[in-house]
């Protein structure tokens, strides 16, 4: 049936239905081995509609015509329920032109053999370490936008990634990942690699004390502030006053090297895509440059509330971010640990929380290596620190950034931010004790 003319002649105003079709693998291992293999039906349909300013959305699987009647006439007669928003001015107006995106899309991620990737990122950690373990998915879909405002559009897309964890004795572990929209750029050895030699540098970890430190953050740590900062400057977060960017338009939010970009288009970029969930084709956007705000994220309704374009970041109720992106530096990660005198190395972080998000104060656990480093060398492994600070101090302290940026992606799948990051040098990081 036709979903977007039925709710149409319903009653609804604005619709936009986006329909999904496709299949999600997952496989997890530990203890070096393969425990469970699951395959998704990715089959689903998003509805988003209007009725005088009322805003409703849902999601809908795979169900029989009249199931999906009854569901489009309830929706509606919920939204007859609900208070106008008087934030919402309309969806965007087609039809657009959509340029291809390089390596968003791999049919030979679809017939994979994961056992042998997996034995092979395995194999390539048990050089440094005793044990491992890790997710692996893969995706591969096609995706179709059509809206009551003339857009019709459509593009076939696919993902492989692999987190993986090595261990040696307690509190000796690394962590380390892989992500790519298509199979050539994929590289789960070097991950694997990666994991378990931080694994091994781990060894016989002491408590140390508490401070302002310089800090090496490495990618996969760096990247979960990254992605927060950028879903800070969504239009939404501003507007619920949940974020530390409100009325910093035009001011100083980071160091002058600091260059943040929202990027929908970027090759094999997780996130890439042609359309946003309006059907409004994605750009390239300058959130910091030079460490100054330039803007937030918009789709229509909050662009033509803040009178200016969207960014082509449409989620069908906010804006949302698509591909992270900080601007690499000039010297080489090398040079980069060479410049630390007495700091800190953190190669990964988890349970970061707010205490304030319009302020920005915030703390976060360093997890699996963290290491000393005394003029440019790593002499010692450390454990039992919390990192507790201020983001927006955190981007003024940027003092540097190496060369080559990686992909990191793997706080789940629902709602994450994939990030291009290279590592980063931040002055005077406040070092305290995890509480119990």
């Amino acid at each position: 049936m036709d979903i977007l003319k039925f709710a149409l002649k319903e009653g609804a105003e604005d619709v936009i239905l986006e329909r999904v079709k496709g299949v999600m693998k997952q496989v997890r291992f530990a203890n070096n081995s393969i425990t469970i293999s699951q395959t998704w039906d990715l089959s689903f349909y998003k509805l988003f509609l209007t009725q005088k300013n009322r805003v409703v959305n849902t999601t809908i699987y795979g169900t029989s015509d009249n199931s999906i009647k009854q569901i489009v006439r309830n929706l509606i007669k919920t939204s007859k329920l609900i208070q106008p928003n008087q934030n919402y001015f309309g969806i965007a107006e087609g039809p657009f032109r959509y340029k291809g995106i390089s390596n968003i899309y791999d049919k030979k991620i679809e017939n994979i053999d994961e056992t042998e990737i997996i034995k092979s990122a395995i194999n390539s950690t048990l050089q440094y370490s005793k044990k491992t373990a890790g997710v692996f998915y893969t995706n591969s879909f096609q995706r179709e936008i059509e809206t009551s405002s003339n857009i019709l559009a459509s593009e076939k897309s696919s993902s492989i990634q692999i987190s993986i964890r090595a261990f040696n004795e307690k509190d000796e572990s690394g962590h380390a990942v892989s992500c790519s929209r298509v199979l050539k750029k994929f590289d789960p050895e070097s991950a694997g690699k990666k994991a378990g030699e931080i694994s091994k540098l781990a060894k016989n970890p002491k408590k140390y004390k508490i401070g302002k430190f310089d800090i090496i953050f490495d990618p996969l740590s760096i990247a979960n502030l990254l992605s927060l900062i950028d879903k800070f400057s969504s239009s939404f977060a501003i507007d619920c006053g949940v974020s530390f960017l409100k009325d910093k338009i035009g001011k100083k939010v980071g160091s002058g090297i600091v260059d943040l970009i929202d990027d929908g288009r970027i090759e094999n970029g997780f996130n890439s895509s042609i359309f946003d969930e309006e059907g409004v084709p994605t750009k390239r956007t300058n959130i910091i440059n030079k460490g100054v705000l330039k803007t937030y994220l918009h789709n229509t309704s909050t662009a033509k509330k803040y009178k200016t374009k969207t960014t082509g970041n449409a989620g069908l109720i906010a804006p949302q971010p698509t591909n992270t992106i900080l601007k690499p530096g000039k010297i080489s990660k090398e040079d980069l640990f060479n410049e630390v005198k007495n700091g800190l190395y953190i190669t990964n972080v988890w349970y970061t929380r707010f205490q304030n998000y319009l302020t920005g104060d915030f703390s976060t656990i360093p997890r699996d290596g963290i290491f000393l480093i005394k003029n440019g060398e790593i002499v010692k492994s450390l454990k039992g620190l919390r990192i507790s600070d201020n983001l927006q101090r955190i981007l003024l302290n940027i003092a540097d950034i190496s060369n080559k940026p990686e992909w990191i992606y793997w706080w789940g799948l629902e709602g994450s931010v994939p990030v291009f990051t290279p590592y980063v040098l931040v002055k005077n990081v406040k070092i305290t004790l995890p509480t119990m």
